[in-house]
């Protein structure tokens, strides 16, 4: 009886343990996402004037390249988005055109890759 006692003592402490830890994970990916949310606009703005994306692209407006608000909602809700986009803006792969003809996208130049995942972060989030 007393061992009884001792392992539906044991099993609650578990069940609370469990419930603890699903608390915390939850926690901490509600931190993680928020801090994933966090942009630096005037930074990101920076980094877009000084590789001059705004002769391309404006944020609503339809220019030579898509309004931001297009790439955001074209990557909205899918995986790999910002990575498809930092690949996009680092390689310098073909850019189709609204009249069909192709050119090299300018490659954005910063040495700090954070600069370049806050400008992408900032594009998304249009």
């Amino acid at each position: 009886m007393v061992f009884a006692v001792k392992r539906e003592k044991m099993m609650k402490k578990s069940i609370s343990s469990l419930w603890i830890l699903r608390i915390l994970m939850l926690l901490g990916a509600s931190a993680m996402s928020h801090s994933a949310l966090a942009v630096d606009e005037a930074a990101a703005l920076q980094v877009a004037r000084q590789n001059n994306c705004f002769n391309c692209h404006a944020v609503s407006k339809e220019k030579d390249g898509p309004p931001y608000k297009a790439v955001a909602a074209k990557y909205k809700d899918k995986p790999g988005a910002e990575a498809r986009l930092m690949q996009h803006l680092t390689t310098g792969e073909k850019a189709k055109f609204a009249d069909g003809h192709e050119e090299q996208h300018k490659i954005v130049k910063t040495k700090d890759e954070a600069e370049l995942r806050n400008l992408v972060a900032w594009i998304l989030s249009r």
